[in-house]
C-alpha cells in the first residue's frame, strides 16, 4: 500500500488546524430587523438630500450618504432584503441588493427603486462604518398597518371589542358603525395578526438561506440577530374607537402593553431572547405636538422601562428630528387648500359663496392666497426639504437620516452593554 509521506501529513493538519483557526477568528453576520408601517417604509425623496448639508450639523451625514461622484453612496458591506407592497398586503415581493438610497416606500412595485430613503439607509451606513464584518438587513414595511389588529403578537391574544365599541357598533346606526358586524368581525378575525406573520415568516425564510441576500455570508461564522428596530404607531393614535380615552393620561396604554408582547414575542419566534430592541417612538408634529400626540408617545416608549427589559430595549424619540422649519411652512399650504375648499364648495363667508366664480377664476385666487402666504424663499425651502406630508415627517431626508442614525447608535449602546454583562 502507497504510504502518504510524513511531511505532507502534516501540512496537511498544519492547513486543517489553520482554517479551522482562521473560521474561528471570523465574526458572524450581523443581522438586523426593521419593521413597522409607512414611516419605516420611508417617504424621503432623494431629492431632498441637499437639505441635509444645509445645516451645519447634519453635514457630516449627508458626506457619509453621497459618494464622491455625488450619487448615493452603495455600502460594500451592507446587504438588504426589504419586504413591501401594497398596504393590504395583496402584492407583497421582495427588494434585495447591497444597501443604498431607494430602498425607502416602493408602493405596488416592491421590487423596483422607489427613490425614497426610510431609516435604513443612515442606519446601514452607521453600521457600516462599524462592523469589519457583513451586515445584513431584513426590512419588513407597509402602509397604515396597526399594532393592535395587523401586527398584533400571538401572545397578545385574540382582537377583542372594549366597551366603547360594543356600545357604539351595537347600537343606532352611524359614522364609523359596521353595517354587517358578522362579516367586520369576520374581516377583524383575518386581519388580526396577518402582518406579524408575514414578518416573521419572512425573517425565517432569509436566514434559512443568507447567502442568497448575502453573498459575503460564511456559513462557517453563522450569523447573529443583533437588533430589532420597530416604527409605527400613527394608525393606532388616530383610532379613537380603540383608544378611546380622548385626553385622559391612561389612553394608549394598551398600546404599550401591546409593544411589550410584541417584543417578547419577535424574541421567541426568532429564537433570539437577548435581541437588542429599538423603539422608534413616533414624533411627527415635533416638540410642540398635541396633547393626544404626547400621551401615545408615552405610552410607546413605556415598555423600555419594564424591569425585563431595562438594558435590552431602548427608545428613541423621533420628536427631535422633525423639521419645524418646514412644518411652519407646511401650515401654510394647509391654509392654502382650506381657501381652495372653501371657494369650490362656495362657503358662505368666502368670495364664491353665490358660485359666480370659473374653475379659472378660483384657480387664481388660490395662486393670489398662496403668494400673500408664502414667500420665494419659503417656497425653495420647501422644494429643497420636504417631499410628503405631516404624517410622513414631510417627506424630509434629513429627518430620516438622523432618525436612521439614532437608531444604529441606540442599537449598538445595547449591544455593547451585552457585551460588558456576558460572563468572561
Amino acid at each position: 500500500m502507497k504510504r502518504t509521506p510524513r511531511f505532507l501529513v502534516v501540512v496537511a493538519l498544519a492547513s486543517l488546524l489553520g482554517a479551522r483557526a482562521l473560521a474561528a477568528d471570523k465574526k458572524p453576520l450581523k443581522v438586523f430587523i426593521l419593521a413597522g408601517q409607512s414611516n419605516m417604509e420611508g417617504h424621503a425623496k432623494v431629492e431632498t438630500f441637499d437639505y441635509i448639508g444645509d445645516d451645519p450639523a447634519t453635514a457630516p451625514i449627508l458626506k457619509m450618504m453621497r459618494g464622491a461622484d455625488g450619487k448615493p453612496t452603495v455600502c460594500e458591506g451592507v446587504w438588504i432584503s426589504y419586504l413591501t407592497g401594497h398596504y393590504d398586503g395583496s402584492a407583497n415581493s421582495e427588494g434585495t441588493g447591497k444597501l443604498t438610497a431607494g430602498f425607502g416606500a416602493r408602493g405596488d412595485q416592491p421590487t423596483r427603486d422607489g427613490g425614497k430613503i426610510g431609516p435604513e439607509f443612515t442606519f446601514g451606513l452607521t453600521m457600516d462604518a462599524v462592523f469589519d464584518e457583513p451586515v445584513l438587513i431584513i426590512k419588513t414595511a407597509w402602509g397604515g398597518r396597526s399594532l393592535h389588529t395587523e401586527f398584533r403578537p400571538p401572545s397578545a391574544g385574540p382582537y377583542v371589542l372594549n366597551d366603547f365599541q360594543k356600545k357604539l357598533y351595537y347600537g343606532p346606526p352611524g359614522h364609523g358603525v359596521p353595517k354587517d358586524m358578522d362579516a367586520w368581525l369576520a374581516e377583524k378575525k383575518r386581519e388580526t395578526g396577518r402582518f406579524y406573520r408575514y414578518m416573521i415568516e419572512h425573517v425565517k425564510s432569509v436566514l434559512a438561506d443568507p447567502k442568497r441576500v448575502c453573498p459575503a455570508y460564511d456559513a462557517a461564522a453563522g450569523y447573529e440577530i443583533a437588533g430589532f428596530v420597530w416604527l409605527q404607531g400613527f394608525n393606532d393614535m388616530v383610532d379613537g374607537h380603540v383608544y378611546p380615552a380622548h385626553g385622559k393620561p391612561d389612553r394608549f396604554d394598551r398600546y404599550g402593553d401591546l409593544l411589550a408582547h410584541f417584543i417578547r414575542d419577535v424574541r421567541r419566534d426568532l429564537g433570539a431572547p437577548e435581541m437588542p430592541f429599538v423603539i422608534g417612538v413616533m414624533g411627527v408634529g415635533g416638540m410642540n405636538a398635541d396633547k393626544d400626540n404626547l400621551t401615545f408617545r408615552k405610552a410607546m416608549a413605556a415598555p423600555a422601562s419594564l424591569p425585563e427589559f431595562i438594558g435590552n430595549v431602548a427608545a428613541v424619540e423621533t420628536a427631535p428630528f422633525w423639521s419645524e422649519e418646514l412644518a411652519a411652512i407646511d401650515k401654510k399650504h394647509e391654509q392654502v387648500r382650506q381657501m381652495e375648499y372653501f371657494l369650490k364648495s362656495k362657503h358662505k363667508d368666502h368670495a364664491n359663496a353665490d358660485g359666480h366664480m370659473t374653475t379659472e377664476q378660483i384657480r387664481e385666487a388660490v395662486k393670489e392666497h398662496e403668494d400673500k402666504l408664502i414667500t420665494p424663499a419659503e417656497a425653495a425651502t420647501w422644494k429643497r426639504g420636504a417631499s410628503n406630508a405631516g404624517y410622513h415627517y414631510l417627506g424630509c431626508a434629513k429627518t430620516f437620516a438622523m432618525m436612521g442614525t439614532a437608531f444604529a447608535e441606540a442599537n449598538l449602546k445595547l449591544m455593547k452593554r451585552q457585551e460588558r454583562a456576558a460572563p468572561p
